[in-house]
């Protein structure tokens, strides 16, 4: 079966987030069927949610054969990977998540282009579709979406949403350039911990607690 670019980003973002999904799960100590489900839903969760914001019928997701079984596979081989290597992908797990940010946030723009819909919505598709998955993920896992408090992370996913809407990324070799630029953009911001700005609550509540004592 020949695969088109938009098929090679599914099945790369497929791959990233099962497995980052299916480690999380084993990290939270969850047996396998939760492996299974955690690994499933951060592979597909970004795409779903994107598919009922632009109107992209959700049954299409079981038409997905290749993408579904790309994920199982993935998450029974991070099942069964010796503990040694899981620590070696914890490592590089910044990498991978990149990887999966980047593959899919392009997968979600140009499916939703293909859909005409405005520009807004592009972004909105590319950054659901990057960022959407991990976000489940870690509800599920019940933990703090790492997305929305972490470095800088679903505005690169918004950034391939504009090229794309913008008609500036359309050629394969400008999307496989996206690609990469994406990923180099992810990855400087966590070397480098960039962040967006914020305001804590807490922070200034105990500082003002502080000067009433």
């Amino acid at each position: 079966m020949d695969l088109d670019i938009f098929s090679w980003f599914s099945i790369i973002g497929t791959i990233a987030f099962a497995v980052s999904g299916a480690i999380v799960a084993m990290e939270e100590e969850y047996d396998i069927l939760g492996v299974f489900v955690l690994g499933l839903v951060t592979a597909f969760g970004g795409g779903v949610v994107r598919n009922v914001l632009i109107g992209m019928p959700i049954t299409t997701l079981w038409s997905q054969g290749l993408f579904l079984k790309t994920a199982i596979i993935s998450v029974l081989i991070a099942f069964l990977l010796p503990v040694g290597w899981i620590h070696r992908w914890r490592r590089s797990e910044a990498l991978f998540d990149a990887i999966g940010l980047s593959a899919f946030a392009i997968q979600g723009a140009l499916a939703a282009t293909s859909m005409k819909v405005p520009l807004s919505a592009v972004i909105v598709a590319a950054m659901l579709t990057g960022i959407g998955g991990g976000i489940i993920r870690d509800l599920l896992a019940g933990r703090k979406p790492l997305v929305l408090r972490d470095e800088i992370y679903a505005v690169w996913a918004m950034l391939g949403g504009v090229l794309i809407g913008m008609g500036w990324a359309t050629a394969t070799w400008q999307l496989l350039g996206l690609f990469v630029l994406i990923i180099i953009f992810r990855m400087l911001s966590v070397h480098y911990k960039w962040k967006l700005p914020r305001r804590s609550l807490k922070q200034a509540a105990a500082t003002s607690n502080n000067g009433k004592s």
